[in-house]
């Protein structure tokens, strides 16, 4: 059992502040002294994405988001002896990158404000043209509608390498290497988004890549594992889509599928995206058999 107050670990008033120390000495001692064991069934925590550009008052923020941080971490703190390893995934961005307004110009030499949608037929009318190689830019957007995948958005600058942005979530940060070290296990870290030609909102492959790239060594690893929990943000984007390439990857043999149990209090939609993300997890967990749970009902 651990010792350790969930309050000396996280100040939940400081969720999503970035003026605050985070991991310090004290922090470490206090989870050297733990001695908690692993017990029960091997189980996963994939958390998706929970970096300062996607806090309420991120770049790119999710309105909720700091209540998700708090309840996977009050999660994790309640599970430290049943959650056998985390997976942590990072945006990382370049301004120079086909979703950010830089790409791109109108006729009078404007870039396009965030959330502006850029469709094929705007490209090929001028409405809207690339600075960086028009053909591949072009490539790129009519595959999103030939694949039937969400259309090119415009987002804010977000998540740029080694900026404060593109770091973990201050009180997140604690929970996880708090964890890391009481434990004395490994937090494995996926880094994506980085091809300036595509967006990468699921984890394992990017929305269209002309090579047909994607991580079946990732997707293989979670194979171990007999539950499988998924949190994080945007539950719209980020965590639909990498719930999606799973799915995918292992089709409706849902001897891996029905272990993926989706927190849905620990996750948050951008705003206009709301009744269309639950109606896919709904339809998703009809179709593979993935289940929707609560932080607080999870195990």
């Amino acid at each position: 059992m651990i010792k350790t107050k969930f309050e000396d670990i996280i100040d939940v008033s400081k969720i999503g502040r970035t003026d605050v120390p985070v991991l310090s000495g004290e922090l470490f001692r206090m989870a050297e002294s733990e001695d908690i064991n692993q017990k029960g069934e091997e189980t996963l925590l994939l958390a998706i994405d929970m970096q300062n550009s996607f806090m309420e008052k991120g770049s790119l923020g999710v309105p909720g988001s700091h209540g998700d941080v708090e309840r996977l971490c009050r999660f994790i703190y309640s599970n430290t002896d049943r959650i056998s390893d985390i997976m942590l995934s990072l945006d990382a961005h370049d301004p120079m990158q086909i979703f950010h307004p830089i790409w791109w110009k109108d006729d009078s030499g404007n870039v396009p404000k965030p959330f502006t949608v850029i469709t094929a037929n705007d490209m090929k009318s001028g409405k809207w043209n690339s600075v960086v190689s028009f053909e591949d830019s072009l490539n790129y957007v009519e595959n999103l509608e030939r694949l039937g995948k969400k259309q090119l958005t415009i987002w804010p600058y977000h998540c740029i390498k080694g900026t404060i942005g593109q770091s973990l979530e201050c009180m997140f940060s604690n929970l996880i290497y708090f964890f890391s070290t009481a434990r004395r296990i490994f937090i494995t870290t996926v880094l994506k988004g980085e091809d300036p030609f595509s967006e990468m909102y699921g984890i394992f492959k990017p929305e269209y890549s002309k090579i047909g790239f994607v991580n079946v060594k990732l997707l293989k690893s979670i194979e171990k594992y007999q539950k499988i929990f998924i949190a994080g943000e945007a539950s719209s984007h980020c965590v639909l889509e990498s719930v999606k390439q799973i799915t995918e990857f292992y089709g409706e043999d849902n001897r891996i599928t029905s272990r993926v149990h989706i927190l849905t209090d620990c996750m948050s939609p951008i705003p206009g995206f709301e009744s269309g993300t639950e109606l896919e997890f709904l339809a998703l967990a009809e179709k593979y058999g993935i289940r929707l749970v609560k932080s607080t009902d999870a195990f």
